[in-house]
């Protein structure tokens, strides 16, 4: 049960940080738009991603390995993780604080001819309502929103007992100051001036932290940008992008 000081906590946004990414909803899906590199880099984390699930939930080896998974993608953007989740078959839930973005979100799904239930909602709306999911993501959302660990405590009591929570996020660390700021937005443009605020960046121990005793941490990797192929791999660092499984327990 949710008690009442939690229903009234300050909402969890930043109206700075959802009018910038309103004004740029409609370049989600663009592959020659301000997020191509993000389209090129949400490949190759969603590679990761279904192989975890997959994994996780022992469906390596079936022919329809998301089939009525129930996921939810925290922070959904325009779609670019839920399309594809429910295009495979899992029942996804799109959630996003940006208005715009979800209903740029629902007509390229419409388009596709893909369902998945876009709300204009916040994951502590979805707490709230005692909803659970098999797997819950958040990625590249934490660093987005005034406090962190709420946000991560409330993706935690999305998870079923036995699920999974992904998190991926960028790391506060110099590294990701040169690569994730000066060199991606300043020098190479790859994301718009002002996309990040290095100072919310987090900490993979403060996401371990926040997500609270109940979540194990089962997998992590980093991911890094070859600059001569432009290709994302896995990489052993964190130090800039990386991402996070954690299994919520049966008894949790």
């Amino acid at each position: 049960m949710i008690d009442k000081s939690e229903k009234s906590a300050p909402i969890n946004l930043s109206t700075a940080e959802i009018a910038r990414f309103d004004a740029l909803a409609e370049s989600w899906w663009d592959p020659h738009g301000k997020y191509k590199t993000a389209l090129d880099f949400n490949r190759a984390r969603l590679e990761v991603i279904e192989q975890q699930i997959r994994q996780h939930f022992n469906r390596q080896h079936v022919d329809a390995p998301f089939d009525n998974l129930s996921i939810v993608d925290i922070g959904c953007g325009g779609g670019l993780i839920s399309e594809p989740l429910a295009h495979k078959g899992a029942l996804v839930t799109g959630v996003d604080a940006s208005a715009t973005s979800i209903e740029v979100a629902k007509r390229h799904a419409k388009a596709n001819q893909i369902h998945v239930d876009y709300r204009h909602q916040l994951a502590s709306e979805l707490a709230s309502d005692g909803a659970q999911f098999d797997v819950v993501i958040n990625a590249e959302v934490v660093e987005h929103v005034p406090n962190q660990q709420q946000l991560i405590k409330e993706c935690a009591q999305l998870v079923k007992p036995g699920g999974l929570l992904i998190l991926a996020t960028l790391n506060r660390t110099v590294k990701s100051f040169v690569i994730a700021i000066v060199g991606a937005e300043y020098v190479m443009r790859y994301l718009p001036v002002g996309t990040h605020d290095w100072r919310k960046f987090a900490k993979p121990s403060e996401l371990d932290a926040w997500s609270g005793e109940h979540l194990t941490l089962k997998y992590q990797t980093g991911m890094a940008l070859n600059p001569f192929t432009g290709k994302w791999k896995l990489s052993a660092s964190m130090a800039v992008n990386y991402l996070l499984c954690f299994e919520r327990t049966l008894a949790g």
